[in-house]
């Protein structure tokens, strides 16, 4: 368990709450003149024109969506396929970049209201280094432990092999009932699709599932096990039983297929992370699409909204954008739809009624960030560590009685995230089990997270806390539920026998929902791109 809560790219649109600030401004965007096959018109009549008093031309692939996968997948394009894929344009109906992640910098504090921390893989990191921020990474304590509240006490995680037989979040038979398991002594697979829950029992036992998945599942996803795929939401996991016989087994057969095939030399450029660690920047996350689109320039495109795409008669497509400008029509070699699947459902309709139906079904939960501070005197002295608040944080099974899903530790997990003598803490709270959420005023969700904290982390008797920001996202994170991978196979391969070639699908219901997994997913988005582009590309 290397993040203890990674919501990622919630990619739906926000609800605006008082407690909030002003996004931050985006970079100067229009740096070099890019020529592209555009027109301008008042109306939905749309004539031929050129812009940027240039020859007009078609863009080898426009990307729907300046969320973390689209803007990476521009990036990932420019950096490594610049030879196919040299007028790349990416367009947001939102007038900043980032998506989801949202950064607030006010009054000495620095939070996220949407993802909160990334796991520092070596595709992220190239991101990161190939966007100019290497030196401004920022990466937790990878000793900090993370807790799981059981039956009224935060009880810590095990964080290597060696605490395995000392921590107490377990009974002697649920880690003997665990290591049965691992190894194959447990009942066999079904043989239909299991859910997170099922596959969890059945391999590593009751405890295992209710005192670690469950609260996992509630962080990452906030989601409901019983529900969530464990193909399609914990795939590696799922694999190792699939390729070995047993989870142990798996590990093994993987280690021994890795040691056949020597790895190709890292990248000296970037850092290495010490341990199961978290990462961001300092200046929080929205660095990174930042300064993506900062390199992109005037090839990202704010506040422009498609309305419509179709396919021309030489194969590229023809968008059509409501833009502060009017409308606009762009035409393109290949398009990337990085927007939330239910948005892309409503576009494709016209195209294929089979995609769009496949794509409908995508299920996204409404989930609230609520972040509050307190004086470092108002934490429990049981739960400080040499006299201080450490760790990454802790998650809360729901049979524990605790209505939010977990808190993050913000100023114990970065550096300059609150105030001297101050905590920050970060709450998430609602999906898949509390949609009821949506009904609660702000007030309400923040008397909801104070009374829960007072239970296992703030003294009963602390001041209120001081309340930073609110924010309720309505259709936060899809859930990959049993059946995900058919319904996301469904819709590509309908847009492929409709004969859309060149027209592809990305984003976190693509990809998965942890940010390092859209970064992942944005490098194989647009090495399918590059593949495209370079057998089918056309003059």
């Amino acid at each position: 368990m290397t993040a203890l809560i990674d919501l990622s790219l919630l990619r739906s649109s926000p609800s605006v709450s008082p407690f909030s600030i002003p996004h931050h401004q985006h970079p100067p965007r229009f740096r070099k003149p890019f020529k592209l096959r555009c027109s301008l018109a008042e109306g939905p009549t749309i004539s031929s024109s050129k812009i940027d008093g240039g020859e007009s031309s078609i863009a080898d692939c426009v990307i729907v969506g300046g969320g973390i996968s689209g803007l990476c997948i521009a990036q990932a394009l420019a950096t490594k396929h610049r030879d196919v894929a040299s007028n790349v344009i990416v367009t947001e109906a939102r007038d900043r970049v980032g998506g989801n992640i949202t950064t607030v910098e006010r009054d000495g504090y620095l939070w996220e209201e949407g993802p909160n921390s990334f796991q520092p893989s070596d595709p992220i990191l190239t991101m990161a280094v190939d966007s100019g921020l290497k030196d401004d990474l920022v990466l937790g304590d990878p000793n900090a432990p993370r807790f799981v509240l059981w039956e009224g006490k935060l009880r810590p995680v095990p964080s290597k092999p060696t605490d395995l037989p000392f921590f107490d979040l377990m009974s002697i038979a649920g880690k003997l009932r665990a290591g049965f398991g691992a190894i194959g002594i447990r009942p066999p697979p079904p043989g239909y699709e299991e859910s997170v829950e099922e596959f969890v029992r059945r391999n590593l036992g009751a405890e295992v599932f209710e005192r670690f998945i469950e609260p996992f599942c509630s962080g990452v996803y906030a989601g409901d096990p019983s529900k969530l795929s464990m193909k399609a939401a914990f795939g590696r996991v799922w694999k190792l039983e699939e390729i070995g016989g047993s989870i142990i087994g798996g590990t093994f057969k993987t280690i021994q297929e890795r040691n056949k095939t020597p790895k190709p030399p890292r990248d000296p450029r970037l850092p290495k992370p010490k341990g199961q660690t978290v990462g961001s920047f300092r200046k929080g996350l929205t660095m990174l699409p930042e300064a993506i689109a900062n390199s992109l320039g005037s090839n990202v495109k704010l506040s422009w909204k498609l309305s419509s795409i179709t396919k021309l008669g030489n194969g590229g497509y023809n968008l059509t954008f409501e833009t502060p400008e009017g409308m606009v029509s762009l035409q393109s070699r290949s398009v990337v739809m990085t927007i939330p699947s239910h948005v892309a459902s409503n576009l494709l309709h016209p195209l294929s009624a089979a995609a769009a139906d496949a794509l409908s079904q995508f299920y996204y939960p409404p989930v609230a960030s609520v972040t509050v501070s307190y004086p470092k005197e108002a934490i429990r002295k049981e739960c400080l560590i040499d006299g201080e608040l450490k760790g990454f944080g802790q998650l809360h099974p729901r049979s524990q009685g605790i209505e939010t899903l977990g808190t993050i530790y913000s100023s114990s997990l970065f550096p300059n995230r609150a105030p001297s003598g101050r905590v920050l803490l970060l709450n998430y709270i609602g999906g898949a089990t509390n949609t009821g959420i949506l009904s609660k005023t702000e007030g309400e969700l923040v008397e909801a997270v104070d009374r829960d904290l007072r239970k296992m982390l703030i003294n009963s008797n602390a001041k209120d806390p001081l309340v930073l920001g609110v924010r309720v996202w309505p259709k936060a994170i899809p859930q990959f539920l049993v059946g995900h991978l058919d319904l996301l196979d469904t819709a590509k391969m309908a847009l492929r026998d409709s004969g859309f070639h060149g027209l592809f699908l990305g984003g976190n219901y693509v990809s998965g929902v942890a940010l390092g997994r859209c970064v992942e997913g944005a490098y194989e988005v647009a090495a399918e791109v590059k593949e495209f582009l370079s057998q089918y590309a056309y003059k």
